[in-house]
């Protein structure tokens, strides 16, 4: 436990190509086992091939698909009085990119038989289009909440 508050948050320099600070913490999050620059590699391919296929700017492709998939309510689990409920939250700041992060990864990982650039960017073209794996688990987390609304009252 920290006993002198809460950790600072780091600033993070924009990556090289694009200039994002957004488009280096997606990197981040894409690197594995310390590779960056293979993930580097990999969000950079994926942006040449939406540039590409769509002949739009690749960040307003991936900003869309972030802000599709980036959730506004969660449920977590709460137990109260020996049962556990399912209670909506609001996701706030920093957690909702990180989800939206989070589940685009996981649904291109989930897709198969083509190199990583090329999942990456369908799953992006598909988020930015109101569609794909990570939109439908967005979708999914909306309905759970949805059907857990009468728990609302035990949330603090």
């Amino acid at each position: 436990m920290r006993g002198k508050g809460k950790a600072p948050v780091r600033e993070l320099a924009s990556d090289s190509k694009y200039g994002s600070t957004n488009v280096t913490k997606f990197i981040n999050y894409v690197m594995e086992g310390g590779k960056k620059s293979t993930a580097e590699k990999v969000v950079y391919d994926a942006f040449d091939i939406i540039n590409q296929k769509t002949k739009k700017d690749p960040l307003e492709i991936f900003d869309a698909a972030v802000s599709n998939v980036a959730p506004e309510v969660e449920v977590k689990s709460r137990r109260v009085g020996g049962a556990n409920y399912q209670i909506p939250m609001a996701v706030m700041g920093n957690r909702r990119t990180a989800l939206a992060y989070r589940w685009l990864l996981e649904a291109a990982r989930a897709r198969k038989g083509v190199p990583m650039g090329q999942k990456l960017a369908a799953e992006l073209m598909d988020a930015a289009n109101s569609a794909g794996s990570a939109f439908k688990k967005r979708e999914d987390t909306y309905k759970m909440a949805e059907a857990n609304r009468a728990f609302a009252h035990f949330a603090r």
